[in-house]
């Protein structure tokens, strides 16, 4: 018995299962024209081209980790000390390597911005990017 929640008919979902089993089965692309293809990743990805970014890892960026902490923490959390953070991390679903960095910090230390805290998980380096 259905529910009337499903988007699609249950001929339609059986159709697209068979649309499908060509490439999960070969592990490749099957069609003929290129553009129905999807696009790979971006070469200058900072989560794809070098993995994930990590601070205190070598060849990251004081840009790199910047980034990625004001993408977790956006402007809220400012001024904090490191056990906010970390708590506002953890809050943001930010990965463990973050969040133990920042608890790795001194706990006195407050910090006003995310350039601060950048600077800190990474001793204020520029890792090469500028």
């Amino acid at each position: 018995m259905q529910r009337g929640s499903d988007r699609l008919s249950v001929h339609r979902d059986d159709e697209m299962k068979h649309e499908l089993q060509g490439l999960l089965r070969s592990g490749h692309p099957t069609r003929v024209e290129e553009w129905h293809d999807p696009e790979p990743g971006a070469d200058d990805d900072l989560e794809v081209a070098g993995g994930p970014v990590t601070p205190g890892r070598s060849g990251v960026s004081l840009e790199a980790v910047r980034l990625e902490l004001a993408r977790v923490l956006g402007r809220g959390p400012f001024p904090a000390t490191a056990g906010e953070l970390a708590g506002a991390l953890r809050g943001g679903h930010a990965p463990d390597t973050f969040v133990e960095a920042v608890e790795a910090l001194p706990r006195e230390q407050r910090y006003a911005n995310v350039q601060q805290l950048a600077e800190a998980l990474t001793d204020g380096r520029s890792g090469g990017d500028g």
